[in-house]
């Protein structure tokens, strides 16, 4: 197991990173040195059927994360699904995933260690270290695993928070838009044309943001929703 300078040493170049890709592409990058650890990859799941590989180190990796999809079973979809961790030292011979395995194990990738990652709040995906070798995996390597997944949902978590305040921040902005329209339009205060655009919106069964953004894309027609003075 890795020493504490190690993990230290990890952390202070893990928050150094600009990006969310970069900061995954650095934990598999130790991820690799800590362990006996040939090929890792991060699969984010939005759905039990819509997975996203935010990172493969090799083809094998992208395949292995496809077959689970086809499948709908593997070690990665389960650890985000059942237990936060899953590990195999041999994956053609684990009755857990039969199918999985026999189509794995000749692409090189023979043994496996899938980590959830999570929020308290929220499962966004797994971290999945591989081998080549059959029964490669000591004692402490799956703590560490958790270690570098730990790191990994935090960069996750981070660019999904970011991601919301700028959707949040966007919608405000089409909104005050909207509402300017409306204002000049129809010669009204902001609270009565944030009024209008609620009615609106509830009355036709529109998104609020939706609504907002046809007005402003729209402007023009001042026919387009067919709003009040």
């Amino acid at each position: 197991m890795p020493d504490s300078s190690f993990f230290a040493e990890m952390a202070l170049e893990l928050h150094a990173e600009a990006t969310m890709a970069d900061t995954l592409a650095r934990i598999v990058e130790f991820a690799q040195q800590a362990l006996a650890c040939d090929q890792a990859g991060i699969l984010l799941v939005h759905s039990r059927t819509r997975l996203e590989t935010m990172l493969a180190t090799n083809d094998a990796v992208e395949r292995s994360h496809e077959l689970q999809r086809k499948l709908d079973e593997g070690p990665c979809l389960d650890a985000i699904e059942g237990e936060p961790v899953y590990v195999s030292g041999d994956v053609e011979a684990d009755p857990r995933w039969q199918r999985w395995g026999s189509e794995v194990a000749p692409l090189g990738l023979r043994s496996v260690i899938s980590v959830r990652l999570a929020s308290q709040n929220r499962r966004y995906g797994s971290l999945n270290l591989y081998s080549h070798r059959t029964h490669a995996w000591e004692d402490g390597d799956v703590e560490v695993a958790q270690v570098f997944a730990r790191h990994a949902s935090v960069a996750v978590a981070t660019s999904h928070q970011e991601d919301g305040l700028k959707v949040a921040a966007d919608t405000r902005n089409l909104i005050g838009q909207a509402q300017g329209i409306i204002m000049e339009r129809f010669e009204i205060d902001a609270d009565r044309a944030f009024a209008v655009l609620s009615r609106v919106s509830q009355q036709r069964n529109i998104k609020l943001r939706a609504l907002a953004e046809d007005l402003v894309r729209n402007r023009a027609d001042s026919e387009l929703f067919k709003l009040p003075g």
